[in-house]
């Protein structure tokens, strides 16, 4: 039999800590790549398993499937039961009911009134099979979705463990939920559209006809629990309407333990990268919603993982909308405004979220191919970057005429060591060189890379979060948001080969030191390292952005060729008097 759920929460092993993400070592490795190009540049001047309930045969979405002969649609129906003392409700045992809609296939049952099962038809797993959010596996340590945790005040009775009386409604959109045992009560109903991802939820206890505050939770980790990478993007959140912010919480946040945050939030509940099972209290409601952390399984056999749980609620009497599907933008919007930003585009979201809309745009009305979508949004974006590429090719023509005046530097100061004082001043003199004639050696050197980062995140977090590029495929890709799935994964090989020709069509910054070229001749080989294990869709924007490169410089080589720098004039020679 599960455990109560008031059981104290076992803590991570101290000295845990959290492995940095993908996001946060791509924008180290460029900061460093970034920090070496401009420190060079400075000191050489010159240069989830279905482990659900199995689904089970229903005459219709009213009927009660256990046992098969046993149905739900009247009250009158169920098997009779022993004469309850007074005032008691309960049935007389375990029974899974369901609910079917157009985009749910939901399994309730009695035995707490919780669900076993709650699966998304339009969506599916890495099996092919409808998307189970539910994981079954960890149930009998934290109970199913929408058991009960109570607080200081706890029922005589453990209504976890309770057989429910349940009356599914007339139209198979609903089931309401009872017991009593004379001193204890406990009511929870549920309603559904037809074709809605919002659905009406509430929740009573009285213990002595007086009411115990409660929530309502969802353990054991939500959404796609098996896809790579799942436990990173679960997490509990809120929308504190005082402070006009998204609140998010990974499993972190209660390694010493369950933390509650309460207030008169819009919206509070849990999510991973794609989907999202949120409460929105009525008439702005307080509510309180917890972060739990659970050491559980994801399949039977497997090894225990923690996951993040949640719980909402906080009064006797509990009433909410639900949303629980994916986190699409345009859904979100129609539900309330503020779910929009359950969808979190990161850092760049003011770059993210048009290049979203626009590959989107793209997507519906012309190439219905988000793979397709990518390669022509990066053409555009290179294309509209291309003056930029051009100002820094004129930086570096300006650069190789100034290169026998820096070499005159160069040699005032040759025997100068570079914790020398005196190094400074040569920095100095380059530096006043270059902004007498209009240069910028940054614009010649670092730009092309400084102006990609911001799209290469941007793309990022757009593939990273957008439920649209979830499956999408292209050409021999299954799924755009993932790694490739071949044995040797052509996408990042053939972005390391591009890399490496677009290196060497392209002309080396005018008097740049010998050490620093060899040095960038490795950059493909680390860029083809980080991007082997990234997204295919991340990949193939910047395979493209290579390809277009190739175009534009072999253009500019031709249109714009470098001139030879000038030969720097002998030394005099003087003569010394003996």
């Amino acid at each position: 039999m599960p455990d109560s759920d008031n059981q104290k929460i076992t803590p991570k092993k101290p000295g845990w800590t959290e492995e940095l993400s993908v996001e946060k070592r791509l924008l180290i490795a460029f900061a460093l790549m970034g920090l070496v190009l401009f420190l060079t540049q400075y000191f050489y001047p010159q240069a989830a398993p279905q482990n659900s309930v199995k689904p089970v045969k229903e005459a219709t979405a009213k009927q009660a499937v256990e046992p098969p002969a046993a149905s739900a649609a009247k009250p009158a129906d169920a098997p009779a039961s022993p004469t309850p003392a007074a005032g008691q409700i309960a049935a007389a045992k375990s029974e899974l009911h369901t609910i079917d809609t157009d985009v749910y296939k939901i399994v309730f049952s009695n035995h707490g009134a919780v669900v076993r099962s709650w699966q998304l038809k339009q969506y599916r797993d890495g099996s092919g099979k409808p998307l189970e959010l539910v994981n079954s596996a960890a149930a009998a340590k934290t109970h199913y979705p929408f058991s009960l945790i109570f607080d200081n005040q706890t029922p005589s009775t453990d209504l976890n463990q309770a057989l429910f009386v349940a009356r599914p409604t007339a139209d198979g959109l609903g089931i309401d939920f009872e017991y009593s045992s004379g001193r204890t009560t406990g009511r929870k109903t549920f309603r559904f559209l037809k074709n809605s991802y919002l659905s009406q939820v509430s929740s009573e206890v009285l213990e002595n006809n007086s009411p115990v505050p409660h929530l309502l939770a969802w353990r054991g980790g939500f959404g796609d629990i098996n896809a790579p990478g799942s436990a990173a993007g679960e997490k509990t959140l809120f929308f504190n309407p005082s402070t006009n912010k998204l609140e998010e919480k990974d499993v972190s946040a209660a390694k010493n333990g369950p933390v509650t945050d309460s207030g008169a939030f819009s919206f509070a509940g849990i999510e991973d990268t794609y989907f999202a099972a949120v409460a929105l209290p009525k008439n702005g409601r307080s509510v309180h919603i917890r972060t739990l952390s659970d050491s559980v399984l994801l399949k039977e056999g497997g090894s225990e993982e923690a996951r993040v749980g949640v719980a909402v609620g906080g009064t006797g009497s509990n009433q909410f909308a639900l949303f629980t599907g994916p986190k699409d933008v345009d859904l979100l919007r129609r539900i309330d405004p503020k779910l929009e930003q359950v969808v979190d585009f990161g850092w760049f979201s003011f770059i993210a979220k048009p290049l979203f809309l626009a590959m989107h745009w793209l997507n519906s009305n012309y190439v219905h191919n988000y793979g397709w979508s990518i390669v022509l949004l990066t053409i555009l974006i290179n294309f509209l970057l291309l003056p930029l590429k051009l100002s820094g090719m004129k930086s570096m023509r300006k650069m190789s005429s100034l290169q026998p005046q820096i070499q005159a530097i160069n040699e005032k100061y040759k025997n100068v060591g570079m914790r020398d004082p005196r190094k400074a001043e040569q920095n100095q003199e380059v530096m006043d060189l270059y902004k007498r004639h209009g240069v910028n050696p940054l614009g010649a050197g670092c730009m092309p890379l400084l102006l990609q980062i911001p799209f290469f995140f941007a793309f990022y977090k757009v593939l990273s979060v957008s439920i649209e590029m979830r499956g999408a495929n292209w050409l021999w890709v299954s799924d755009l948001s993932q790694p490739e799935t071949l044995a040797i994964r052509i996408l990042p090989l053939a972005m390391i080969g591009t890399q490496f020709f677009l290196q060497k069509m392209t002309p080396p910054t005018p008097g740049a030191d010998p050490a620093q070229q060899k040095m960038m001749l490795f950059m493909p080989l680390v860029m083809g390292f980080m991007f082997y294990g990234v997204s295919s869709g991340l990949v193939l924007y910047w395979l493209t952005g290579n390809l277009v490169g190739i175009v534009q410089q072999w253009f500019i080589n031709k249109s714009m060729p470098l001139p030879s720098p000038a030969e720097p004039k002998a030394s005099p020679v003087i003569k010394r008097k003996k």
